[in-house]
């Protein structure tokens, strides 16, 4: 009787390779991301757009503030909210508007921490309030104050104030301290993004 043997084929390395190759790309495409940002694969870090106050300043002991049936108002009466601020005549031009815009959009915006944020608006005058304020922006607390005092407050050593109030939008934390400043309106997505930031990371209001 004859045994007969057959040689065994060689395996073929294919699936070893395959194999190593998705285990390593991760590897690479996190080097590459790292070290050649030129590629464009590091995802793009959030930039803030407003500007930190630093020292923080407190609500003023002497703010004069006013509703609109003219009786006092004291602003620390909102401590425990976050206040977004904006600033205008009472005509409301169009930059007056658009702070109100965006930030009555940011504050739609931010889901379930909704609750945590009030809007308010700072008239700089005795004109009579536009009917767009409270046709278009309900909601937002209106507000006469005296414009030296505001600014004082808001824009201390501005070259410009009342150019300065009229253009910055301005959030206030849940303790009464003034701690970011918006130099415009002319970035809506900006102004939502670190507003969300600043809920998410903050465990007060």
């Amino acid at each position: 009787m004859t045994l007969t043997t057959t040689a065994s084929r060689p395996r073929s390395i294919a699936p070893v390779i395959a194999i190593f190759i998705i285990c390593v790309a991760p590897l690479v495409f996190a080097l590459l991301a790292y070290y050649v940002p030129a590629l464009g694969l590091r995802p793009a870090a959030h930039t803030q757009y407003g500007q930190l106050i630093e020292p923080q300043r407190a609500i003023p002991e002497h703010l004069p503030l006013r509703d609109l049936g003219g009786q006092p108002v004291d602003l620390n009466q909102f401590k425990g909210r976050w206040l977004l601020i904006s600033t205008g005549p009472g005509a409301c031009p169009e930059t007056c508007v658009k702070g109100l815009f965006v930030l009555r959009n940011s504050h739609a915006s931010q889901g379930k921490n909704v609750t945590r944020l009030e809007r308010l608006l700072f008239v700089t005058d005795d004109a009579p309030i536009a009917p767009v304020v409270a046709e278009a922006y309900q909601g937002t607390h209106v507000l006469r104050a005296d414009p030296a005092s505001l600014a004082a407050w808001l824009a201390p050593g501005a070259q410009d104030p009342a150019a300065t109030l009229a253009r910055g939008l301005w959030i206030v934390d849940p303790l009464g301290h003034l701690m970011m400043v918006f130099p415009d309106a002319e970035r809506p997505e900006a102004v939502r993004d670190d507003i969300r930031a600043l809920l998410k990371n903050s465990r007060i209001g």
